[in-house]
């Protein structure tokens, strides 16, 4: 029963954000398994796409922003125009936040990171629902963080809106449990991406890194990656409205 379960072939995936990092990593496993991945973003994909491409999968790249209501449904629009139907979104794309404490946060910050990572996951989860209600069900894949559990500090609008996705997680996942469409969100920890980069250079900064979570590292793309082909996987068809840690035990003490 088990030896093809991770098998995309026929399946359409889209991936937000896929130009690095865990984006990346998880467009380049759903194509490995067979999938047609499209992949949005502000910048061009190009190095995803021709490693998809050089191991012999499919996949497409279509520019838009998800914090704009009318790039989300362009890009919902051309994955239906190209591929006639959406199995799996895997809602990854977001912001990072200028670090200082709150009452020193400039509200333009605060306006910038709750629409990309907040409204930026609504307005997906708007135009991807209604494909996958007319096709008969679907998956959706959020990715959190783990502050969307916990809180770190100078952080708050980040924390906020992460937040926030995990709340707009649960209430849609109720809302279409019904309808054949599971809707979770995953929450990784530190994770070794270009965002993050400054901090793993920093010998310092590293050493912090590595005392947040009980395994002393920080995660890598594929280790995230992996939880969302899972969680897009009939593997997980009775998993809906679960807001999954991916962060080496931070979360367990």
């Amino acid at each position: 029963m088990f030896e093809r379960i991770l098998d995309y072939s026929g399946k359409v995936v889209l991936v937000t954000g896929g130009r690095t990092g865990i984006g990346r990593a998880a467009a380049i496993g759903f194509a490995e398994y067979g999938a047609k991945v499209v992949i949005a973003g502000r910048t061009h994909a190009e190095e995803t796409l021709d490693m998809i491409k050089k191991a012999g999968g499919e996949a497409i790249f279509v520019s838009g922003d998800i914090a704009v209501t009318a790039d989300v449904e362009r890009i919902v629009n051309t994955v239906v125009e190209k591929y006639g139907r959406l199995d799996v979104a895997f809602n990854n794309a977001g912001l990072s936040s200028y670090k200082a404490l709150l009452h020193e946060q400039p509200e333009d910050n605060f306006d910038r990171i709750i629409a990309a990572d907040l409204k930026g996951t609504f307005l997906c989860m708007k135009y991807e629902i209604p494909v996958m209600l007319k096709q008969g069900g679907g998956a959706i894949i959020n990715c959190g963080s783990v502050v969307s559990l916990v809180a770190d500090p100078t952080m708050s609008p980040y924390v906020a809106a992460k937040h926030g996705a995990a709340g707009l997680t649960k209430a849609a996942a109720i809302e279409y449990a019904k309808n054949n469409i599971r809707i979770n969100l995953i929450a990784p920890g530190f994770t070794a991406t270009e965002m993050t980069q400054g901090w793993l250079n920093d010998p310092v900064k590293y050493e912090l890194v590595k005392s947040f979570n009980a395994a002393g590292r920080e995660a890598q793309p594929e280790e995230v990656a992996c939880m969302a082909l899972f969680l897009g996987s009939p593997m997980a068809t009775f998993i809906t409205g679960a807001i999954i840690s991916i962060d080496g035990g931070q979360t367990a003490h």
